[in-house]
């Protein structure tokens, strides 16, 4: 898998992640631990996009 790929997969997943956050947030009595666990995964995978958009 060439580096563009895997950042466009990474891309993806984050976005998906985003979505994710999105809706657990506007749902009613949504689990706050499990948004929580969203939020870590989405900010994980920005700082590997960060980090290999740079190199």
């Amino acid at each position: 898998m060439s580096l563009s790929s895997h950042l466009q997969e990474l891309k993806k997943k984050h976005q998906s992640l985003s979505e994710a956050v999105e809706v657990a947030q506007r749902t009613p009595g949504a689990n706050d631990l499990e948004i929580a666990k969203l939020k870590k995964q989405k900010l994980y995978l920005k700082e590997e996009i960060t980090r290999l958009s740079t190199h």
